[in-house]
């Protein structure tokens, strides 16, 4: 008798090894097919009928067979749409996965609590059913069927829960790749962008100044011959040519950032100066910027980036202010702990940053719905704040508005 128990055990012990072997070889290409080989690799070790590998779906609600082995059985199920079990509709896996419960019937067609489908359609009689675990979450259920009844012993039911904490390893396994793989191909896919972007803005950087020179070539004519229809058409696209040459600058800027390539140039400067200067250029008819705060505050700074950086914040809080209500910017100082900080506020009154758009806000390219930029804007005023060893934070809420605080270090010097 004791023999007889010292072969089961290494038996059992045998089999758990070969199912761990083959387990740890299963290559993580995708999902389907890894699982596909793992409700394989137990089918093969259990002598069943059918090997399923269920996971839970929040999109559908249910339970889907993404690994099933490849068996008649397996077949019929598939036939039968029962490869998908809505969790509405109840039956033992199901349960299983509700409760994280193991579920073992030798007589599985005298259980009036499975689904018809599954003993009638399928003709089970034997059922072993064990919760799957990715970390500590509940994620699916490893089915093992049989036409034969009686055919699992506790002994298999012991070898499934072992056998179904390695599917919850490769299952692990599996996503991570996916994720891994996901990522370089998307960073992949963004480098030849940002690549391709900014060689795009030096070519056309390339055909500014010649425009430029025509545009006032047209304007001294129109003023010569006191043409001031065309005068006027010549101010406006003076005026769109800057734009244009402020989304180049972004671009390549961008593009320098990215390199290490991003330098500053930095002296003692008024930055109530410049902030009058960018709250003058932006203020047209019915998009006034208001100017608040000292006569006068010094920081050790890079003019032409802080320049660009309060530009990008006042056009962006432009663009998002109700026409005739004006943008505020306030310039203050701050004591703190670590010494004497400027602070430049913008503050418009639009519709506020939609919690699901503010943890990207800052980065390369972001936009929220309905934004026509490319997204760079606030990307460069944040590296322009970081590069003079500030900060640039915002405070939103939905419908109130939104406030930038460019924060600067003042030396005493």
């Amino acid at each position: 008798m004791d023999s007889e128990r010292k072969a089961g055990t290494s038996e059992q012990r045998d089999r758990m090894l070969r199912a761990l072997e083959e387990l740890l070889e299963i290559s993580p290409a995708d999902e389907e097919s890894a699982l596909n080989q793992v409700a394989q690799c137990v089918i093969e070790l259990m002598g069943a009928d059918k090997v399923d590998v269920f996971l839970f779906k929040p999109s559908t609600t249910s339970l889907v067979a993404v690994g099933t082995s490849d068996s008649p059985m397996s077949r019929k199920q598939r036939s039968l749409g029962l490869d998908r079990l809505p969790i509405a509709n109840g039956g033992r896996s199901v349960e299983v996965f509700q409760t994280g419960k193991t579920w073992h019937h030798p007589r599985q067609h005298e259980d009036p609590g499975e689904l018809l489908g599954i003993v009638n359609g399928l003709g089970v009689r034997s059922h072993i059913g064990v919760i799957i675990e990715v970390g500590s979450e509940r994620r699916g259920v490893l089915d093992v069927q049989s036409a034969t009844p009686d055919l699992f012993t506790e002994d298999d039911v012991r070898f499934l829960e072992t056998a179904a904490r390695w599917v919850g390893a490769v299952v692990h396994r599996v996503e991570l790749s996916e994720a891994l793989t996901k990522a370089a191909v998307e960073q992949g896919r963004r480098a030849a962008a940002e690549e391709l972007i900014t060689i795009l803005a030096h070519d056309m950087s390339n055909h500014l100044n010649p425009l430029r020179i025509r545009l006032e070539l047209i304007q001294r004519r129109a003023i010569r011959e006191r043409a001031s229809e065309y005068l006027r058409d010549a101010q406006a696209a003076e005026q769109s040519l800057k734009a244009l040459v402020r989304l180049i600058s972004d671009l390549m800027d961008a593009g320098r950032l990215e390199q290490g390539l991003f330098s500053l140039t930095k002296y003692p400067v008024d930055l109530v100066a410049i902030s009058e200067e960018v709250a003058r250029l932006a203020t047209t008819p019915g998009r006034e910027v208001q100017l608040a705060g000292m006569q006068e505050l010094v920081v050790p700074a890079d003019p032409e980036r802080i320049r660009q950086a309060l530009s990008n914040l006042v056009a962006n809080a432009q663009k998002h202010s109700p026409a005739g209500i004006p943008v505020r910017v306030d310039v203050t100082r701050q004591q703190r702990e670590d010494g004497p900080w400027a602070l430049v506020s913008v503050k418009d009154q639009g519709p506020g940053i939609s919690p699901e758009v503010m943890p990207r806000l800052f980065e390369r390219f972001a936009k929220g719905p309905g934004s026509k930029g490319l997204g760079l804007g606030l990307y460069l005023v944040r590296s322009i704040a970081e590069a003079h060893g500030g900060t640039l934070t915002v405070q939103s809420e939905p419908g109130k508005g939104a406030l930038f605080v460019l924060a600067l270090p003042i030396t005493e010097e």
